[in-house]
């Protein structure tokens, strides 16, 4: 996903209509300076039937032309380096540096604020990552909108045998029990929705929208204003793009992943190779290997159920049951 970007020429400006203070030192740039968002007023991806991520602003939201976001986490790094450091490292380098050893506080020097909108039950889980700032659409104000999440007949999830608070494999509707079941819980949220209608009545009746809001159900979409840091952004995203998370908010993960992307792409690549798609190992499991490397089974040292299970995946993605 690319966008472009437009330069901004530092001759010939106008006067800003804000001026600073007059024991101010005002210093231009060096150069052209780009908008990390093209100039545009944001970016949107439309999500489900009445959701989306925009992406509506950018810190740094001016970059020096040639130059991306990025630049932002390397200027704060090496303000604890020293002058001189660049000589050594370059930026690129300097960036898979940190991430890699997690020193995540020059992450936090850059920042996205986004407009979503989302179910309810999203929204919930969503909010558990407490580090950001969110300003959410109050039902107790205004009047909720009539929008509700929809599930398609044919991708209804089954309860995973495995995880107990996620689905798996769809309901088969060719299957006569499954079908029914299928059935029922899409006249379920049929009948869900028509509470809106309860709903509106209600408050043309004198009932107050803080009250009557109540009985409405999680599938209601909310919106809200996020405001995060990238490090932190980045946890989120590590959580809420792993396979075992609910489709839903696995949905919006990668919608803001991508928004953010080509404003940050060298710290996104390395995020990807360091944390997304990498893979943890306890010492259990350091040892289970080095069993294996000495020609032995490699078998973990534990009768938790979880782990074995978790190791056995682990095995497979490495490659260690693999016949030669």
């Amino acid at each position: 996903m690319s966008h472009p970007h437009s330069a901004i020429s530092v001759e010939n400006k106008p006067e800003p209509a804000f001026s600073p203070p007059s024991t101010a030192q005002r210093a231009e740039p060096e150069g052209e300076m780009v908008d990390v968002m093209g100039g545009a007023g944001r970016w949107t991806i439309p999500l489900h039937e009445h959701g989306f991520v925009a992406l509506v602003d950018a810190m740094p939201r001016l970059v020096p032309e040639g130059q991306t976001a990025d630049q932002a986490v390397v200027q704060a790094a090496r303000v604890s380096y020293g002058a001189g450091t660049k000589k050594v490292n370059e930026d690129r380098g300097l960036i898979r540096y940190l991430l890699r050893h997690e020193h995540t506080t020059p992450f936090e020097m850059v920042e996205f604020k986004f407009h979503v909108s989302m179910p309810i039950f999203v929204a919930r889980q969503w909010i558990r990552h407490r580090t950001a700032n969110v300003n959410e659409y109050s039902g107790r104000y205004s009047v909720m909108p009539d929008r509700f999440y929809r599930v398609e007949f044919d991708k209804v999830r089954k309860q995973s045998t495995s995880n107990r608070q996620g689905g798996e494999d769809v309901l088969n509707t060719s299957d006569a029990e499954e079908l029914k079941t299928a059935q029922e819980f899409i006249e379920y949220l049929d009948h869900v929705e028509g509470l809106y209608k309860k709903y509106e009545k209600l408050i043309e009746s004198g009932v107050s929208r803080e009250l009557a809001r109540v009985g409405l159900p999680t599938s209601q979409f909310t919106q809200w204003y996020w405001k995060c840091d990238l490090h932190n952004i980045l946890r989120f995203l590590k959580l809420r793009l792993d396979p075992h998370a609910q489709q839903e908010i696995r949905d919006y993960a990668q919608a803001m992943h991508d928004l953010i992307a080509p404003i940050v792409p060298v710290t996104m690549e390395a995020w990807r190779d360091y944390h997304l798609s990498s893979m943890r190992l306890t010492r259990l499991e350091i040892e289970a290997i080095g069993d294996i490397a000495r020609g032995g089974k490699g078998e973990l040292a534990s009768d938790n159920k979880r782990e074995a299970a978790e190791w056995q995946a682990k095995r497979e993605q490495l490659g260690l049951d693999a016949k030669p």
